[in-house]
């Protein structure tokens, strides 16, 4: 429990890093889109704040996950890199994988820890090295799915470049890469999820939700804090992972073992962590 209280610090932006068990999962409402003279959404005037991050128990920016798409539309692709190059400054081009776009971070450790966050967000992500895909497809639509990615990718980025030290994100590449002297990052890759689920039930009586969603696995919780309670405590042991209410989802992997004995073990510290605070109310 301590090593993984330590780990949750280090990876939160300093303000939640003594607080962030009463982070409530409260949304500030969406904000609408702003024109430039040019007639483009002007994406980087939208936003003056935003909601808290869902990695420190805020609200995820979506009620369920946006998928990429399974090939790629032009000029769904060229809006949502303009949009990330405007609020980000980072490089975005199109993805050689259909559905998918390609942004270019400053470390690898950046992409890393943007991957671990926006995912929690309830948005496709993946990384390598330091290259962050985010999703992109067809039936994208301005005022939504396109927005929600560029609001993501801006949320994530600001809280990542405007309340972090460089020194933290310097105790992050180390907590990274020794995270991963055990393996590495576990992102979801679609599959047969059925030896994770079975482990992860067996063990824990977990019960699979009805929700399908390529690469992830549901599991119903309790209650939403216990949710997001093992949510945060799996990414900081290097599994994805994200929750959609009381839904926790974690990665489908050939490394099932990896995945099933994480899940297993942050169960069992959670209900411990529960049975605690029960105890003390």
């Amino acid at each position: 429990m301590e090593t993984l209280e330590s780990r949750i610090k280090t990876v939160l932006p300093p303000q939640y890093q003594d607080c962030y068990e009463a982070v409530q999962p409260v949304s500030m409402g969406s904000v609408g889109l702003k024109y430039g003279p040019d007639g483009q959404v002007a994406w980087n005037e939208i936003w003056g704040s935003f909601c808290d991050l869902a990695m420190a128990g805020g609200p995820p920016h979506k009620g369920t996950l946006l998928l990429p798409g399974t090939e790629s539309d032009p000029k769904v692709v060229a809006e949502i890199c303009r949009g990330i190059r405007m609020v980000t400054g980072l490089t975005a081009d199109e993805s050689p994988t259909p559905g998918w776009v390609r942004v270019g971070c400053e470390t690898s450790t950046m992409a890393d820890w943007l991957c671990r966050a926006i995912n929690m967000e309830n948005v496709s992500a993946r990384c390598e090295d330091s290259i962050l895909e985010l999703p992109a497809g067809p039936a994208y639509r301005l005022e939504k799915e396109i927005k929600n990615v560029i609001t993501v990718i801006a949320k994530t980025c600001h809280y990542w470049v405007e309340h972090m030290w460089t020194s933290q994100q310097r105790e992050i590449a180390t907590l990274f890469k020794k995270l991963s002297e055990d393996f590495p990052l576990l992102q979801p890759i679609p599959g047969d999820g059925s030896v994770i689920s079975a482990a992860i039930h067996q063990a824990t009586g977990m019960q699979s939700t009805n929700h399908h969603y390529p690469g992830w696995l549901g599991f119903t919780c309790p209650d939403v804090p216990t949710a997001i309670w093992m949510m945060r405590a799996l990414v900081v042991s290097n599994v994805l992972a994200r929750r959609e209410d009381t839904a926790l989802f974690v990665p489908v992997h050939p490394n099932s073992a990896a995945v099933s004995n994480t899940v297993v073990q942050i169960h069992a510290l959670a209900r411990d962590h529960f049975a605690k605070l029960q105890l003390q109310s």
